[in-house]
C-alpha cells in the first residue's frame, strides 16, 4: 500500500486525483500507476484501469487470477467492473468513497449476480493517510 500512497501523491502534484494503484504478484510488483484523467485527456484513466493494463500487458494474459490490486480509494463501478473482469484474486483499498465508491458503497458492484467474479475485500489499511491526501488535494480546490 506504501507504493501505491506513493503513486497517489505523484497523481497529486501533477494536478489529478491523489490515488494510486499497485498491482503485486506472488510478492512482486507487477504494475504501479496514478490517476491520469486530465493528462492525457482520458475518463478511463482511473489509477485502477491504468495498473491493470500494464499488469497484463507485462505479463502477457488478460486474466490476472493469482494477481493483488492495492489502491488507495474505493474502486468506482467502472473500475469495479474492470478488477471483476480481470479476475483479481484479492482487492486492499485504504480509504472508503460514500460518494462514488461501488464495492462497500453505491452500486455495490461484486454483490450482483451478474457479476464475474467476486475478489476478497480488504479495507482500511493506509485508510487515514489516503483520506486526508484526498481532503488536502479538494479543500486547495475549493
Amino acid at each position: 500500500m506504501m507504493r501505491a500512497l506513493e503513486a497517489a501523491r505523484k497523481a497529486a502534484a501533477a494536478g489529478e486525483v491523489p490515488v494510486g494503484a499497485v498491482i503485486v504478484l506472488s510478492g512482486e510488483i507487477v504494475a504501479v500507476a496514478a490517476n491520469a484523467t486530465r493528462h492525457p485527456a482520458d475518463p478511463t484513466g482511473h489509477a485502477e484501469i491504468r495498473a491493470l493494463r500494464a499488469a497484463a500487458e507485462k505479463l502477457g494474459r488478460d486474466r490476472l487470477t493469482d494477481c493483488d490490486l492495492y489502491v488507495t480509494l474505493e474502486p468506482c463501478a467502472m473500475c469495479a467492473g474492470a478488477i471483476s473482469h480481470a479476475r483479481i484474486a484479492r482487492l486492499y483499498y485504504a480509504a472508503s468513497d460514500p460518494k462514488g465508491g461501488a464495492v462497500e458503497h453505491g452500486a455495490r458492484v461484486f454483490e450482483h449476480a451478474q457479476c464475474f467474479h467476486k475478489p476478497e475485500v480488504y479495507s482500511g489499511m493506509g485508510e487515514a493517510e489516503a483520506a486526508e491526501m484526498l481532503r488536502e488535494f479538494f479543500r486547495e480546490r475549493r
